[in-house]
């Protein structure tokens, strides 16, 4: 699997611990972590939590990414715009409760995580704890055993009612304000991690002609 982390810019200071903490987790697993900052509060590019559903919605809907990781001060923008684009399941995940439920239950490709709550010593160990729980068992499994069945569905009509609320992810990229998606696009680090992993010929040459 591979997992994007993007932090916002008010968190950025903190993409190391994340980085570190991610990887801690996963890696063992056979997941890789593509790391598209900010990597720190000074970096040139700068991501509002609203650039951070743009840049998502790119990853997943190109299949550059199978699992976006990212999160604001309480997560809850993160979360909003993420789930504002096709093709992308944010939950927002405050501690390992919610991580294993939301994969057993809503088994979605993304989590906002509220970075700057609860942020004092220990914070990585709670932060471990929710990386954790997002692979401890295979995903969509259901919960508890005895709604499994009902949940699954209900997760199945949710893709569905998504797939026509939302607009095709190429028109939004020609409609959006381009001022906004150039700076979602213009990470130090974008270019080098997207193209090498972007599975839609399409989107690759669309986000090329934007970053032109």
């Amino acid at each position: 699997m591979k997992i994007a982390l993007i932090n916002e810019n008010s968190q950025a200071a903190k993409n190391d611990l994340i980085e570190a903490t991610l990887k801690k987790v996963v890696e063992p697993l056979g997941h890789e972590v593509h790391n598209y900052g900010m990597y720190s509060a000074e970096d040139t590019a700068q991501l509002t939590y609203v650039q951070i559903g743009i840049l998502s919605a790119i990853l997943l809907n190109s299949g550059a990414a199978d699992l976006v990781i990212t999160g604001c001060g309480t997560g809850e923008g993160a979360m909003l715009a993420c789930n504002s684009f096709p093709g992308v399941l944010c939950g927002h995940v405050v501690d390992p409760t919610d991580a294993y439920q939301f994969t057993q239950v809503n088994n979605g490709n993304a989590i906002a995580l509220p970075f700057a709550k609860g942020w004092g010593w220990g914070c990585e160990l709670i932060l471990q704890d929710v990386f954790e729980k997002l692979f401890v068992e295979e995903w969509g499994g259901g919960y508890p055993n005895e709604r499994a069945v009902p949940e699954q569905r209900n997760k199945k009509i949710l893709d569905e009612v998504k797939k026509v609320t939302h607009q095709d992810m190429f028109y939004i990229l020609e409609n959006i304000d381009q001022d906004l998606l150039k700076g979602a696009i213009g990470g130090e680090k974008f270019s080098e991690l997207f193209f090498a992993n972007c599975k839609c010929d399409k989107m690759a040459e669309v986000i090329k002609a934007k970053l032109a």
